[in-house]
C-alpha cells in the first residue's frame, strides 16, 4: 500500500488549490455511468416495463419508500429525485474500486473508489447539510425555522447547533470509513496474491468472499446515506418532527 496519489497544483497567488486527479478520474467516470444508465432505462418507455427501465422503475419505487417512511409524499416527493441520484452515485462510486482497484502508474494510484476519498464524502455530506439549511427556511419561513433551534427549551440551542454538525461528520466519515477500509483489505489480499504461487492461491478465496462482501457493504452504504439524508431532511421540512 506504498502509493501516492497524482496531484494537481493550481495556484491562484492568494492560495494553491490541490486536485488528487483519481478521484476526479473516477468521479467523471461514475457520473458517467449514472448518466448512461438513466439514459437507457427512459430512451424507450413502455406500459409493460421491462430490463433497464423495470431496473429504473424499482430504484424509484425503493427510494419512493424511503422517503414515505420518514415524511409524508406530498412533502417528501418533492426529494424523490435527490435521492434517486444519490443511490444511484454513491452505489456506482462505491463499487468503482472493486473490478480494477489499486492501478498503480509508477508510485500513483490512478483508480479507487471515489468514496474512499473523505474529500468526496464530506463535500456530499456538507451538500446535504446545506440543502436541508435550505428547505428549512423555505418550507417554514425564517423566523419559524429559527425557532426550531431553540425547541423544546432555549438552552437547547448549543446542543442543536452541536448536533447538525456532528449529523454531517458522521454521515460523511461513515461513508468514507467503510469503503476505504473494504479497499484497504482487498490492496493487502492483492499485494499477498503477487507474492508468490502460495500466496495466490491462499489469496484466491478470502478475496473473493471480501469482493463479494465489499459489493454488499456499497450497496447498503448507499441506502444508509439516502435513508439518513431523508431523514434529516424531514426533521426540518415536517412540522410533526
Amino acid at each position: 500500500m506504498d502509493h501516492t496519489a497524482p496531484e494537481l497544483h493550481l495556484d491562484l497567488s492568494f492560495m494553491t488549490l490541490t486536485f488528487n486527479l483519481s478521484t476526479v478520474l473516477t468521479l467523471l467516470v461514475a457520473a458517467i455511468i449514472v448518466f448512461l444508465i438513466a439514459v437507457i432505462s427512459t430512451r424507450r418507455l413502455a406500459l409493460k416495463p421491462t430490463g433497464m427501465q423495470n431496473f429504473m422503475e424499482w430504484i424509484m419505487d425503493f427510494v419512493k419508500g424511503i422517503i414515505k417512511s420518514n415524511m409524508d409524499w406530498k412533502t417528501g416527493g418533492r426529494f424523490h429525485i435527490l435521492g434517486i441520484t444519490l443511490i444511484m452515485f454513491i452505489a456506482v462510486s462505491n463499487l468503482l474500486g472493486l473490478p480494477m482497484g489499486g492501478i498503480l502508474y509508477g508510485t500513483d494510484l490512478w483508480w479507487k473508489s471515489p468514496t474512499a476519498d473523505p474529500v468526496v464524502t464530506m463535500t456530499l455530506a456538507t451538500m446535504i447539510l446545506v440543502l436541508t439549511q435550505y428547505y428549512g427556511v423555505k418550507m417554514q419561513g425564517t423566523g419559524g425555522y429559527a425557532k426550531t433551534f431553540f425547541q423544546p427549551m432555549s438552552f437547547m440551542f448549543p446542543l442543536k447547533i452541536i448536533e447538525e454538525f456532528a449529523n454531517t461528520l458522521t454521515l460523511g466519515l461513515r461513508l468514507y470509513g467503510n469503503i476505504y477500509a473494504g479497499e484497504i483489505l482487498l490492496g493487502l489480499l492483492g499485494g499477498l496474491a503477487g507474492a508468490s504461487i502460495l500466496g495466490f492461491v491462499g489469496a484466491i478465496v478470502p478475496t473473493m468472499a471480501w469482493m463479494g462482501f465489499s459489493i454488499f457493504i456499497g450497496f447498503i452504504q448507499a441506502f444508509i446515506f439516502v435513508m439518513l439524508t431523508m431523514v434529516y431532511m424531514a426533521h426540518k421540512v415536517s412540522t410533526d418532527h
